[in-house]
């Protein structure tokens, strides 16, 4: 069996769409599909349902789906443990984050390993959704609820604190809050609850019940560029709410305290590049930990 067909495979396979792996793979989407053909005739079976949406595996392709992440760990292992480690970090890093922590801290810590490194390409993905480590969304994750399943390598990176907040302008034109009472009739600045993927972001409904009137924002981002504007009211994350001087902090006795961990997959933790930018998130966060909580 040709190995690199059944990379290119896998590949495909993972992304679930010819054109969007080859993309991946810096290949010809048309090599890519006489490849998967080529491969799936010397097998003498169907490995793939293409469609125009993309493609779906077969029971045989999932089959050798499973076989092919095997070898590929073992390739990785192996690696790894042969001929040292290089002077330089090489090779290409993705980091799945909450657009939270992603947009408010990764994205400049990161900037500078990567700047560090410059045979390093790190992918940093702040997106409000779950990636899967088993079919290689990501080399690290970071989630907002510790992974009960699957065999990885799972640490607590941090506990942070969210609270509400109301930008000067808004509270300067609307009236002072003081007391939760007050929020009635406010405009709620919150998440799409369509787009909610974690129980951890169950925050939203002790205020929802006061304020009726909702703005809905499917990223943190856009919540926090809305509260600012003088929209309304929203429960912010503190370490990036405290980046404004505009905005105030409400109610201190509302406060929301969730947690952040980081994942990796056993396969590929120990390859140089993989741990050097785990190690370097995780000391990171120690280094500031006390700015991620609000007293």
């Amino acid at each position: 069996m040709d190995w690199e067909r059944v990379r290119i495979f896998l590949e495909v396979a993972r992304a679930g769409q010819i054109l969007k792996a080859s993309r991946h793979l810096r290949l010809n989407h048309a090599t890519v599909a006489r490849q998967l053909t080529a491969l799936e005739q010397s097998l003498k079976t169907q490995l793939l349902e293409r469609h125009t949406s993309g493609c779906t595996l077969t029971a045989a392709g999932e089959a050798l789906v499973a076989a092919a992440e095997r070898a590929e760990s073992e390739f990785l292992k192996v690696g790894t443990s042969i001929g040292g480690a290089p002077e330089a970090i090489t090779g290409t890093v993705r980091v799945g984050a909450p657009d939270g922590l992603g947009n408010y801290f990764l994205a400049e810590h990161l900037g500078a390993l990567a700047a560090k490194h410059p045979g390093l390409v790190i992918q940093l993905v702040p997106l409000p959704r779950t990636f899967s480590l088993s079919r290689r969304e990501a080399d690290i994750v970071i989630t907002l609820d510790r992974p009960k399943q699957g065999k990885l390598i799972v640490s607590k990176l941090t506990d942070y604190t969210l609270s509400v907040y109301a930008a000067e302008s808004y509270l300067a034109r609307e009236g002072a809050i003081d007391r939760q009472t007050d929020l009635a009739g406010r405009l709620f600045v919150t998440h799409v609850e369509d787009f909610v993927y974690s129980r951890a972001l169950d925050y939203a409904s002790v205020l929802g019940q006061l304020m009726s009137r909702r703005y809905e924002c499917g990223s943190v981002v856009a919540q926090m560029e809305a509260v600012r504007a003088g929209h309304g009211v929203g429960i912010l994350h503190d370490y990036a709410a405290r980046r404004y001087p505009d905005l105030r902090r409400l109610l201190p006795d509302v406060r929301f305290v969730r947690s952040y961990w980081i994942t990796s997959h056993p396969d590929t933790h120990d390859t140089r590049r993989v741990r050097e930018v785990h190690g370097f998130v995780t000391s990171a966060v120690k280094a500031v930990k006390s700015s991620f909580e609000m007293r």
